[in-house]
């Protein structure tokens, strides 16, 4: 592995005040370190290997997360659970409305259960437990993540609490959420991800 490829990057709270669901709460929280990404931990083919350690705690009343972000062009990515529970949430907006949300779907998984990211869909991580999350995913060395559209709708369609799943008011349709199943195993071949 080359080292001096290899960063860290630090999200911090308030850099996810714009997405999270209690607006009170963050305005006095202090500015904590909330998850850790190691990017380029090993490359192989055109595909990047990253690690993100996300530590158990409550953001208020909404359970630990990632920011979330959508892939750029169709670029689809490959996430396993190295340790702990994920909930895994994808969504994908209607051409050119982003308010109007045409499907959202949850895979829960947990140690060695992997997810693909879907293309054209925006995603957000979440530790639903009380124990650290780390969870490794392969994405094409030539995505770029877009923040933009979780940032002006202040989050995803759903936000996942204490109280259970409750929606985003700011977008203008959101479907039912659906539950979908992770894949036992990682595919051999991840030429599908490029």
């Amino acid at each position: 592995m080359d080292k001096s490829k290899k960063s860290k990057t630090i999200r911090y709270l308030h850099d996810m005040k714009p997405v999270l669901y209690d607006k009170r709460w963050v305005k006095s929280a202090p500015n904590f370190e909330l998850y850790y990404m190691y990017r380029g931990v090993k490359r192989k083919r055109e595909l990047r290997y990253d690690i993100t350690v996300i530590p158990a705690r409550m953001l208020g009343k909404e359970f630990v997360r990632t920011k979330g972000n959508r892939n750029s062009r169709k670029y689809q990515e490959l996430y396993t659970v190295i340790e702990g529970k994920a909930i895994f949430l994808m969504q994908k907006t209607q051409t050119g409305k982003i308010d109007i949300i045409e499907d959202i779907v949850a895979v829960e998984a947990k140690k060695g259960e992997t997810v693909i990211f879907l293309p054209k869909y925006a995603a957000i991580t979440i530790n639903p437990t009380k124990e650290e999350l780390k969870i490794a995913n392969w994405v094409s060395e030539k995505n770029k993540n877009i923040y933009r559209e979780l940032e002006k709708m202040k989050g995803a369609g759903y936000f996942y609490t204490k109280s259970g799943w409750i929606k985003n008011k700011n977008y203008k349709k959101i479907p039912k959420l659906r539950f979908e199943k992770p894949l036992k195993k990682v595919p051999k071949n991840l030429d599908f991800l490029k």
